[in-house]
């Protein structure tokens, strides 16, 4: 029998996020091990009147890809993936994880190659509908120190949340980051002003990731100065990068450090000429997580953070100061905790403290 918080879920992936309706072209992406979501997609998918299809992913498959692909498989464009993507309506990824560190040994070069020659089919289904979303598994819960059925509640009580009602509360926020022109975030070891006048506020509350819990804007691309330490290891391709900090001047990070995988750092820096412009400034506002879990799609919306994306930023935030927003194939969110365990900071919009210690003063 399917736990009802799998039926619930898929109910919300299906019906609020990406709102499926009949005739609707559906592709569902996903690893086996997250079988009994799937599973329960494609069928509200079906009892829409959808054509769904979907495809499964096996463990180990991406890492013999990168172990094996040649510089020129590396640079083939899949134009059979390209055609699906301009023919379909929905997309839904489902991922679960049995290796986190799968990756590791990948020269980081093969993967920015790669993220480079798929970059057009990201931006293709970026403008249709689409959601992404964990399943539970033994990986994701040793990375995160529970166990599965502790880290299966958990992870329930992040997803299965009401994000109409989310909306509605953190309402404000959006308003306040969408007429504001500046933002500074203080904390420990960071002063970091970034400029977003003109800038539109997106509150993500559900519709392109679950868990979700986000308000969040792009920085105009030349007018970041400072410095930040991001308080957690940020993960990029089964790599774990730990220490990060970094300083901006006139927008472009100057100067880039880590205490682990600094080399990895500074090749996805180097990605392409907007890889080291900020892409995004997100706003964490799911106070239902409550632990980092090496785990971005959850970490960047625990309630009382802020996360800076390096790279691309998204359309609908600069569409009214288009010469600012910034474009690149690498988009790699880092978290910046400001409560008082990580020793606490502020959010300050145009001179007025709009958090503090993770608190919210609206």
């Amino acid at each position: 029998m399917v736990d009802e918080r799998i039926k619930r879920l898929a109910k919300i992936l299906v019906e609020h996020s990406t709102r499926v309706k009949k005739g609707d072209k559906v592709v569902i992406s996903g690893d086996v091990v997250a079988e009994h979501l799937i599973t329960e997609v494609y069928r509200l998918c079906m009892k829409k009147g959808a054509y769904p299809a979907v495809h499964a992913h096996l463990p180990g498959m991406t890492q013999i890809y990168y172990k094996h692909a040649s510089p020129e498989q590396l640079k083939k464009f899949p134009d059979v993936a390209m055609f699906e993507s301009k023919n379909a309506d929905v997309f839904i990824g489902v991922w679960g994880t049995t290796n986190t560190r799968e990756l590791s040994g990948i020269d980081p070069k093969k993967i920015s190659i790669r993220s480079k020659t798929v970059d057009p089919i990201s931006k293709v289904r970026m403008k249709k509908r689409w959601v992404g979303c964990d399943f539970p598994t033994n990986a994701l819960a040793m990375e995160a120190e529970m166990s599965l059925e502790e880290y299966t509640d958990w992870f329930f009580n992040a997803c299965n949340i009401d994000y109409n009602a989310l909306q509605r509360k953190y309402a404000k926020l959006k308003a306040i980051i969408d007429r504001a022109s500046e933002v500074r975030i203080v904390g420990k070891n960071t002063d970091l002003t970034l400029s977003v006048k003109g800038m539109s506020a997106i509150d993500r509350q559900g519709d392109k990731n679950i868990p979700d819990g986000e308000v969040f804007t792009a920085p105009e691309k030349y007018k970041t100065e400072g410095h930040i330490e991001f308080s957690y290891p940020a993960i990029k391709g089964s790599n774990e990068i730990d220490g990060i900090r970094l300083e901006f001047r006139k927008g472009k990070v100057v100067k880039a450090s880590a205490t682990k995988n600094e080399k990895f750092l500074k090749t996805m820096l180097n990605t392409d000429p907007g890889a080291s412009y900020l892409g995004e400034l997100g706003i964490g506002v799911n106070y239902n997580i409550t632990k980092y879990t090496k785990n971005l799609l959850f970490d960047e919306k625990i309630g009382g953070t802020v996360h800076l994306a390096l790279g691309m930023a998204y359309p609908e935030c600069y569409k009214k100061n288009p010469s600012q927003g910034n474009n690149s194939a690498l988009h790699w969110d880092i978290v910046k905790d400001l409560r008082p365990k990580a020793g606490g900071g502020k959010i300050i919009v145009d001179g007025k403290v709009i958090q503090k210690d993770g608190k919210f003063r609206l």
